[in-house]
C-alpha cells in the first residue's frame, strides 16, 4: 500500500513539474481505459520507485485534432461575384479608376497603374486585401462583410487561381 502511494505521488510530482516546465502532461485516463499498474518484483523501503510503472492510455479528448484544411475557393462561384456586387462600378464598367480593370480575372492580375494588386500566395504584398482590410474600398456603397474578405484572402492564399 505504501508503494502505491510513493508511486502516486511522484507521478503527481512529475506532471506538475511538467506543466509548470511548459512540457506536456500526461493525458488523463477515463474509466474506460482503467490505468495498470506494473509492481516490481521487489522494492526495498530504502530503494527509490521505478520512475514510469503505470501505462496510461490516451482518451479521445486528449487527442489533439488537426485544424480543418480550408475548402478550396473558386475565382468565378466565389471572388466574381463579390467583385462584381463590389468593386466594377468603379473598375470596371465605364470606368477603370487608377487603371485597375476588375471585369474579369486576366485584367485583375494585369493590376493597376500602382502595380499588381495580387501577390499570389501573399496577402502581406496584396494591396487589393490591404484598401479591403483598410476599409479604403470600396469608396462607394457598403463595405465588404468579414466574410467576404476572407474568402478574397483564402483564394490569394490559396495562389489566386482561375478556377
Amino acid at each position: 500500500m505504501q508503494h502505491k502511494f510513493l508511486l502516486f505521488g511522484l507521478t503527481l510530482l512529475t506532471v506538475v513539474l511538467l506543466s509548470a516546465c511548459g512540457g506536456q502532461a500526461a493525458p488523463a485516463v477515463s474509466e474506460a481505459a482503467p490505468t495498470q499498474v506494473v509492481e516490481p518484483a521487489s522494492i526495498s523501503p530504502t530503494e527509490p520507485a521505478p520512475a514510469s510503472t503505470a501505462a496510461i492510455a490516451p482518451t479521445d479528448a486528449a487527442v489533439t485534432e488537426q485544424p480543418a484544411a480550408p475548402a478550396s475557393v473558386s475565382f468565378a462561384n466565389d471572388i466574381m461575384p463579390i467583385l462584381e456586387s463590389r468593386c466594377i462600378q468603379c473598375h470596371g464598367g465605364d470606368q477603370t479608376k487608377k487603371g485597375l480593370d476588375m471585369k474579369t480575372y486576366e485584367s485583375l492580375m494585369a493590376g493597376s497603374e500602382n502595380g499588381a494588386v495580387v501577390a499570389l500566395g501573399d496577402t502581406g504584398n496584396s494591396l487589393l486585401i490591404d484598401q479591403l482590410v483598410q476599409g479604403k474600398m470600396p469608396k462607394k456603397g457598403p463595405k465588404l462583410t468579414p466574410n467576404q474578405v476572407q474568402l478574397i484572402t483564402d483564394w490569394i492564399n490559396a495562389g489566386a487561381q482561375n478556377n
